[in-house]
């Protein structure tokens, strides 16, 4: 019986989530001029590993031990993506250099020097949603699907 999933394929569904959803993140960076927050740019490191990892399986080395750092890198990237959607939502608090904490105590220069110090693009600050997600939401939700690639495949070797 020829299986649905291979670890072939399992190495390109998940090499080709992880590349769509890089681009996809560069291209509203460039094209839509959406600038990243950190955490924004923390959630791509795990894709571009998934990537390398991918075409390293790909090519015949280590398939196995390839696909189970992808799946390492997919439940990184999920947890990465939730806990940022969760910042958004305010659900927790984010880190601290990354959020709006603005307290307005203090003289003048305390205050000014707080305003330089503060990111201009906020990680709980939504600039994208789409039925409700945003990017980040997404990434977590899209970031199962590596997962699920690489457990099936994995099952499957």
């Amino acid at each position: 019986m020829i299986p649905l999933i291979g670890h072939r394929l399992g190495l390109m569904i998940a090499g080709g989530i992880s590349t769509g959803l890089l681009g996809g993140a560069l291209l509203f960076q460039y094209a839509g001029g959406l600038a990243p927050c950190s955490l924004c740019i923390w959630q791509r490191w795990p894709h571009l590993a998934v990537m390398i990892l991918a075409v390293i399986g790909l090519r015949g080395i280590m398939p196995r031990l390839m696909l189970q750092l992808i799946l390492i890198s997919g439940v990184i990237s999920a947890a990465l993506g939730g806990y940022h959607a969760g910042i958004e939502w305010g659900f927790w608090a984010g880190p601290s250099g990354c959020t709006a904490n603005l307290s307005l105590d203090g003289d003048i220069s305390a205050m000014t020097q707080m305003l330089l110090e503060t990111p201009l693009v906020r990680c709980d600050d939504v600039a994208w949603s789409f039925f409700g997600l945003s990017m980040a939401g997404w990434n977590a939700l899209i970031s199962l699907d590596i997962i699920a690639a690489a457990l099936i495949s994995l099952r499957r070797m």
